[in-house]
């Protein structure tokens, strides 16, 4: 049941998640005109290619850097604050919640608008609560098939009969009224709600929920209904060059409404932040200069130059960098910084429950599964893969996010030993040529799908090494990593590697990735397990609680026992920074800072 606090204003979302108030925000409109220099010039880089520029259609972190940079949903997060704390980005405060907890109101800032684009026609194109009703479609338009259509999947008024319809004829009325999805007037969204969700602030603040303006959309889109190609957004920056998969190159969007730098230090070191970035005019960097590189050696080499000025250490990288957690002497002599984070993050391998050879429910497939995991050790791939920079992963919920168990130790032992006796059990012996067949008799082979870096390369190394123990044969497929991405959300791949960084801080995040409705969008594995859908769906109807905990080690339970996944870390992220950096820190939900942080000239 609902309590009183839902009656006007949430005040808080669980023990960890604070709501800031109107007073709270950084939103607040100071300047009509961006304050940026173009001279200030950031040079960043990703490890991995992104995907495309609209957030209706993808799902990876790397695209998501730049959709926080042009796009704006209502809410976002407090640079600073810990724990994290939501706070308005487009909306004028946090919304008004009716006493059941299902209908909420949004006020959204005037004056807002989308950078100039040819589409507008040379008028200036005002954001309004319009814009979020078609957005918020967008992702659940049947024929898109958005990858992030579970953050509002069942959870609207009226939006299934809509749906419904959408399927019969193929083609999704954007114009059809839903019950709980409405522009009330100019500057007012009201959005109702099939049942009370305590995240739903939060799920408008992913990058997913930023709005776009329809005439963008119906001008530039592709034959999937996507403009990748041509993002324009309310947000600090305009997308002003992109070659796919090697350059990106952002631009301080000239009209942006700027606004002062008044962030709250949270520890000692925060305060360094605050005493050198108080009172400037935000954004300050003019130019973002993003460059894909997929190899570590040639993302430090260019860091070692001074070619890049701030970049994520990852795999071999960070023991030329760090050392028992804090950076080597000779680079803090150099002036060069780190900001070190624990990922409120999973990294897991996943069995396609679809697939004929490891997927299933049955005994035998269960038995390979789980003979796989105990043939596993989290703590070798840390210390050999991840130079120790990581720390083992038990529970699906990770450190900082409202629902973490630090208490829970997997039932799955490590036993190479046990492992090979699950499996002769179970009839999958060993042929005349050293290899385990199927209980039919027919060859046991399992493929894993993996990127083309050689980080990956390394990770299905350790993977073979790990299953010519309990002597099973394994190959590899390497495609690249958009690829891989597209196969996964049709259930196309056997065995992989995943990862996934809170979008929001509460379990839900994390559960929902393994809930069955989620296939082909968040369940990689296209996992269906009944009880554990049962109990979600639960848990979906409760706020942070000792109940709520209680259903999540349950649920866990069930995937040790049916065994669709293996989870194996969080990651240490550590950002480098040059001397020439002020005022950056890594932020565990927001994917990019540059709007936040400034460059010495």
């Amino acid at each position: 049941m609902m309590k009183d606090n839902f009656n006007r204003k949430f005040k808080q979302i669980g023990a960890s998640i604070l709501f800031a108030s109107m007073a709270s925000t950084v939103t607040m409109n100071v300047d009509a005109k961006s304050p940026a220099d173009p001279n200030k010039v950031l040079r960043y880089v990703f490890p991995v290619a992104e995907t495309g520029f609209d957030p209706a259609g993808t799902q990876d972190l790397y695209s998501a850097h730049v959709h926080n940079s042009i796009f704006e949903g209502l809410y976002t997060y407090d640079y600073l604050a810990s724990p994290a704390k939501l706070v308005p980005r487009t909306a004028v405060a946090l919304p008004e919640v009716s006493a059941d907890g299902l209908t909420y109101t949004f006020k959204i800032q005037k004056g807002i608008f989308f950078a100039k684009d040819p589409v507008f026609k040379g008028k200036p194109r005002e954001l309004t609560a319009q814009d979020y009703v078609y957005s918020y479609k967008r992702l659940l338009d049947p024929s898109l098939h958005s990858p992030n259509s579970w953050l509002l999947d069942g959870k609207v008024a009226g939006m299934d009969s809509v749906l419904a319809d959408a399927k019969k004829t193929g083609k999704f009325n954007y114009d059809r009224p839903v019950e709980g999805l409405k522009a009330t007037d100019r500057y007012t969204l009201v959005i109702k709600l099939t049942q009370p969700d305590q995240n739903f602030p939060m799920l408008l603040a992913h990058q997913p929920a930023g709005a776009v303006a329809r005439e963008v959309i119906e001008h530039y889109r592709d034959k999937a209904g996507f403009a990748m190609k041509n993002p324009v957004g309310t947000g600090p920056y305009v997308l002003s060059k992109w070659v796919p998969g090697s350059r990106i190159i952002l631009k301080a969007n000239p009209d942006f409404r700027s606004y002062i730098w008044d962030f709250k230090a949270s520890t000692s070191e925060d305060q360094k932040i605050v005493d050198a970035m108080k009172g400037k005019k935000m954004p300050q960097i003019g130019v973002v200069d993003i460059q894909v590189m997929e190899e570590g050696q040639s993302r430090w080499l260019s860091f070692s130059k001074n070619e890049t000025d701030l970049f994520i250490l990852d795999g071999d990288l960070v023991v030329q960098a760090i050392q028992d957690g804090k950076l080597k002497p000779e680079l803090a002599k150099k002036g060069v910084q780190l900001s070190r984070i624990l990922d409120p993050s999973i990294d897991y391998h996943y069995w396609n429950m679809r697939n004929p050879v490891v997927g299933g429910l049955s005994k035998d497939k269960i038995a390979l599964r789980r003979a796989m995991a105990m043939a596993y050790s989290a703590d070798t791939q840390i210390k050999v893969l991840s130079k120790g920079d990581a720390e083992k992963l038990q529970y699906p919920i990770p450190q900082g996010i409202v629902g973490h168990d630090p208490n829970y130790k997997s039932s799955i032992p490590y036993s190479i030993k046990a492992a090979n006796l699950l499996l002769d059990r179970y009839h999958y012996k060993v042929g005349a040529d050293g290899w385990r067949t199927l209980p039919n008799g027919e060859p046991l082979v399992i493929e894993m799908t993996t990127g083309n870096t050689a980080r990956s390369q390394q990770g299905a190394e350790f993977w073979k090494k790990t299953l010519d123990n309990i002597k099973i044969k394994m190959t590899t497929k390497s495609m690249p990593f958009a690829e891989s991405l597209k196969a996964e959300k049709q259930c196309k791949t056997m065995f992989k590697a995943s990862a996934w960084v809170a979008d929001y801080p509460d379990a839900d995040n994390f559960m929902q990735l393994f809930y069955g409705k989620n296939i082909h969008a968040t369940n990689n594995g296209c996992m269906k397990i009944p009880e554990y859908d049962r109990l979600y769906e639960q848990t979906q109807k409760m706020k942070p609680s000792p109940e709520r905990d209680a259903l999540y080690r349950k649920m866990a339970r069930i995937m040790e026992v049916y065994m669709p996944v293996q989870f194996a870390s969080s990651r240490y992220r550590n950002a480098l920074a040059q001397p020439r950096v002020i005022g950056f820190k890594k932020h565990p939900i927001l994917p990019s800072e540059w709007m936040y942080f400034d460059l010495k000239k």
